[in-house]
């Protein structure tokens, strides 16, 4: 059967082969081949992530959820963000727009000498245990995850756009990619010259992102699933993240209305708990933003939160 990196590579080849390969070459797009096997890397891996969703963890969300769903059209909207990301739709205008100019400054960093730190190599042995460095970047990326999200709350500019993220009254599995696409082009940025910096090599980048958003979309769930005293601290599970998006509570300062809250961590609480940030002593909540009960509007459709966003941003709203 072979290892499971060998199995997705066959994978990979077999459905580049089948059917992205034919529809570049109808689009007249023979000349970035090599991008378009890239691409399929990506989109095997959102395919193989959304039979998790579906499979998995809508089984625990029948199995216990939190509470019953009675707003199926928020939670349609928040299917087609997951769709949208986990099918490559972003990463295709990224390739289009946005990573001409990352491989533009790559090249110019390399000119100048600048190739990446290429971490695992500063650690003797560390190449010959890819899993070791795996846990290593992944540990990385999740600090800089935690200090992204602490300041998507903190910056009042910043929170504007994070909170679409927030206005989904009714938490699901779906619910994590509910984004901005302007703050998504941030965070993209952000991992994107992240990863050159330390010299993270290609199949580790995707592994890191896939596994990143996978729990995130657990934590995401409408589970109601504690993973106990002891690994409730060790990773972020649905009621941990739920505190996050607790109306009052989880995005404010002690509920007093200014930006601040708890539970930043994206895959382990450490750094809550090194910060000062995590909060495990108040029950579940409901979830939302505090002006949504007085009457400000977030949006219902795609478009229209995507608009709105933009309108709070630029003060408007």
């Amino acid at each position: 059967m072979g290892t499971p990196g060998e199995l997705f590579d066959a994978l990979q080849g077999w459905l580049f082969e089948r059917a992205l390969q034919p529809l570049m070459f109808e689009l007249g797009l023979g000349n970035v081949l090599a991008d378009g096997y890239r691409a399929t890397a990506w989109l095997l891996v959102g395919l193989l992530q959304l039979a998790v969703l579906l499979l998995v963890f809508r089984a625990l969300e029948r199995w216990r959820p939190v509470e019953a769903v009675t707003d199926r059209a928020a939670v349609r909207t928040d299917i087609v963000y997951t769709l949208i990301h986990r099918l490559g739709l972003v990463r295709v205008a990224m390739f289009f727009s946005i990573d001409p100019l990352w491989d533009w400054l790559r090249g110019q960093a390399s000119l100048q000498g600048m190739a990446g730190v290429e971490l695992d190599r500063l650690w003797p042995g560390l190449t010959d245990q890819p899993l070791l460095s795996f846990v290593l970047y992944l540990l990385l990326f999740d600090l800089v995850d935690y200090l992204y999200h602490r300041s998507q709350h903190a910056l009042d500019w910043w929170w504007q756009l994070h909170a679409l993220h927030h206005s989904q009254r009714q938490m699901t599995m779906w619910s994590d990619n509910r984004n901005h696409l302007l703050d998504d082009l941030l965070r993209d940025a952000v991992f994107v010259l992240l990863a050159f910096a330390l010299g993270v090599p290609p199949g580790q980048f995707i592994a890191l992102v896939a596994v990143t958003q996978l729990v995130e979309s657990f934590s995401h769930a409408n589970v109601r699933l504690s993973f106990g005293p002891l690994l409730g601290r060790l990773i972020v599970g649905p009621d941990y993240h739920r505190r996050h998006h607790a109306i009052g509570l989880g995005h404010e300062s002690a509920g007093a209305g200014t930006l601040g809250g708890c539970n930043f961590a994206v895959l382990f609480p450490v750094w809550d708990m090194l910060f000062g940030t995590a909060r495990f002593d108040f029950a579940l909540q409901p979830t939302g933003i505090r002006d949504q009960l007085e009457g400000r509007d977030y949006g219902r459709g795609f478009w229209a939160q995507q608009w709105l966003g933009l309108k709070r941003l630029a003060g408007r709203d």
